[in-house]
């Protein structure tokens, strides 16, 4: 078979669904938490890009973390706002669980656009999502209230790096 037919036969196409919508128009426990993301990143330490991230969890069981990004002179070693909230989830029994999480900045000069987490927010969301085995809905946020929603987390990272890639097997809860 040519190479042509074969990259051919190898080209696949991926889609997904997501929805632009304002935060007024979701249901109340998620303004909830788009508003508790908007008020941790007023409590963000970023002395260096002065872009303020705030995050919120909402759990199953309806609680809420929250986490705001925090930098440091050596840019590596900063804390986004997603792994901050994340951070404190209880991941030893499995009975604390995450719906959603949502993300939302200030700075300087407003985007008109939602913001969408980093390459290792989305790595760790997608490694909460997998240890639970239920998907988490990501809610992207501007300041103007437009928001971009994903139901599942694995559609902000395809082709990711997972324990199924690993010599050993995911821990059961």
């Amino acid at each position: 078979m040519p190479l042509s037919e074969t990259l051919k036969e190898l080209m696949k196409h991926f889609q997904f669904n997501f929805q632009t919508t304002l935060q007024t128009k979701l249901p109340p426990n998620i303004q909830s938490l788009i508003e508790a993301a908007e008020q941790i990143a007023h409590k963000a330490y970023a002395p260096y890009s002065h872009f303020k991230v705030g995050a919120a969890v909402l759990l199953h069981d309806g609680n809420l973390l929250t986490g705001c990004n925090h930098e440091n002179a050596a840019y590596p070693a900063g804390v986004c706002a997603e792994r901050a909230a994340l951070s404190s989830l209880d991941m030893s029994n499995g009975k604390q669980t995450v719906l959603a999480i949502a993300v939302t900045y200030l700075s300087h000069d407003l985007l008109p656009k939602p913001i969408s987490p980093c390459g290792i927010c989305r790595q760790t969301i997608l490694e909460v999502q997998q240890w639970q085995n239920k998907p988490i809905a990501v809610y992207m946020c501007a300041p103007d209230g437009t928001i971009i929603v994903v139901d599942d987390a694995q559609y902000l990272l395809p082709f990711s790096f997972g324990s199924e890639y690993l010599d050993m097997p995911p821990d059961s809860h």
